[in-house]
C-alpha cells in the first residue's frame, strides 16, 4: 500500500483510538495519512486535548509535518519524515493519559535504529485508559512475549482531575516481532493485589484490599501476593489492580476509587472482573485484545488469541490497521477467536 492513507475517523467506535493507531502506523511505515470526520458522533466531535497530545508526541518521532493539529478539529493530515529513535519528553497537562500517549509511541519507536527513552507527565490511574500498572504488568510482558523489549517505571502517580504523575518508558529495537498465540491462557498460577491511595488514609486501601480478598476466597480463589501502598502524588486518588498469571501470560483488572464510592465498591468492581473472566474461555482480556492487534498485524507470522467479547472498539481498532497493511483479520464473534497472518515489519532504518 503506497500513497496518503485516507481514514473515516467516525467508522465503526468512532473514538481517539482511529486517531491514535492510524498516526502511530503512519509515522512507523513513513506513510501521509488523513482522517476527517475526526469523533463526528461524539458529544464534543473533534480532536480533544488528549489527542492532540497523542498527535504532536507521534509527530516528534518524525518530525511530521500536520494539517488540522488544533482543538476541535474534525481534519487532520499527518506527514511523517525519517522516523528517530531518542529522548522525548512530554507533558499531557492535567489528568491526561500518559499510558494513551505511550501507547502511540510505542510501536513506531520499537522498530526505530537505536534505544529511545519517553517521559511523560499527566494522569497515570485515570478513566477510561489503561493504569500505568496495567501497562507494565500485563501489556508490556504480552510484548516481551513476541520479542519486544519495553520497560517502565512510576515517579509520581497522578490521578483525575489534577494529574501530575510521571512515567517513563524505556524502548530497545526490535528487529521482527514475533507472532502471539494465547488461544487458551493454561491454568491460573498466581494472583496478586495491590490497593493503593494517594494523600488519604491507609485504611481505605486496607478495605479495598479486604473486600477483594473476600470476594475471591469465596469463589475459591486465594492471592499470594497482597499489599497496600501510598502512592507519592500532588493529587489524591484510590485504586485496586488484580494481577493474574497464568501459565501462557498474565490478565489484569482495575478499579479506580471517586468521591462518594465507597472502597467496597471498589474492590468489588475489580473483584467482579476478575471472576467474569475466569467464567470465560478467554485467553487474553477485552483490553489486552485491541491493544495487541497492531502488534500482532506487524509481526512475523500467524496470531491469534481468545478473548471473551469482540468488542465494537476491538473491530474498529483492527479495520484501521487494515487500510495501513496487507493483512486481513479473520474473528468469530461466537468463540471470541481472532488471527492474522502478520506482514512481518521489520527494524527501519533513518
Amino acid at each position: 500500500m503506497t500513497g496518503v492513507a485516507t481514514i473515516d475517523g467516525s467508522y465503526g467506535e468512532g473514538g481517539g483510538q482511529i486517531l491514535r493507531t492510524a498516526v502511530s502506523l503512519s509515522a512507523l511505515l513513513g506513510r501521509p495519512v488523513e482522517i476527517r470526520d475526526i469523533r463526528a458522533g461524539r458529544e464534543k466531535p473533534g480532536l480533544r486535548a488528549q489527542h492532540l497530545m497523542a498527535v504532536r508526541a507521534v509527530a516528534l518521532t518524525t518530525s511530521a509535518k500536520t494539517q488540522g493539529a488544533e482543538l476541535g478539529s474534525c481534519f487532520l493530515y499527518f506527514e511523517p519524515g525519517a522516523l528517530r529513535a531518542g529522548n522525548y519528553t512530554l507533558d499531557v497537562g492535567t489528568a491526561g493519559s500518559t499510558s494513551l500517549v505511550l501507547q502511540s509511541m510505542i510501536p513506531p519507536l520499537l522498530l526505530a535504529e537505536g534505544h529511545s527513552r519517553v517521559t511523560v507527565k499527566g494522569g497515570t490511574h485515570v478513566p477510561w485508559s489503561p493504569s500505568f500498572h496495567y501497562l507494565r504488568d500485563v501489556f508490556v510482558p504480552a510484548l516481551r512475549d513476541m520479542g519486544a523489549t519495553v520497560s517502565l517505571e512510576i515517579e509520581r502517580w497522578g490521578w483525575y482531575p489534577k494529574g501530575g504523575g510521571k512515567v517513563t518508558a524505556s524502548i530497545s529495537p526490535t528487529r521482527v516481532l514475533r507472532p502471539l498465540d494465547r488461544m487458551e491462557r493454561g491454568s491460573l498460577t498466581g494472583i496478586s493485589v495491590l490497593s493503593a491511595v494517594s494523600n488519604l488514609p491507609s485504611s481505605i486501601a486496607d478495605r479495598q484490599k479486604d473486600q477483594v480478598v473476600k470476594r475471591l476466597e469465596a469463589h475459591g480463589y486465594r492471592p499470594g501476593d497482597t499489599k497496600t501502598v501510598q502512592g507519592p502524588s500532588p493529587g489524591t486518588g484510590t485504586m485496586v489492580f488484580i494481577g493474574a498469571e497464568f501459565e501462557k501470560g498474565t490478565a489484569g483488572f482495575s478499579a479506580l476509587g471517586a468521591r462518594g464510592k465507597s472502597a467496597e465498591t471498589v474492590g468489588d468492581e475489580a473483584a467482579t472482573s476478575f471472576l467474569a473472566f475466569m467464567a470465560s474461555r478467554a485467553g487474553l482480556d477485552v483490553h489486552l485484545a485491541d491493544q495487541m492487534v497492531l502488534y500482532m498485524a506487524l509481526a512475523q507470522g500467524c496470531s491469534s488469541f481468545v478473548t471473551a467479547d469482540i468488542t465494537k472498539h476491538l473491530m474498529t481498532n483492527m479495520w484501521v490497521i487494515e487500510q495501513f497493511l496487507p493483512v486481513r483479520f479473520d474473528f468469530d464473534r461466537q468463540t471470541g477467536l481472532v488471527s492474522v497472518e502478520g506482514h512481518g515489519v521489520s527494524l527501519m532504518k533513518p
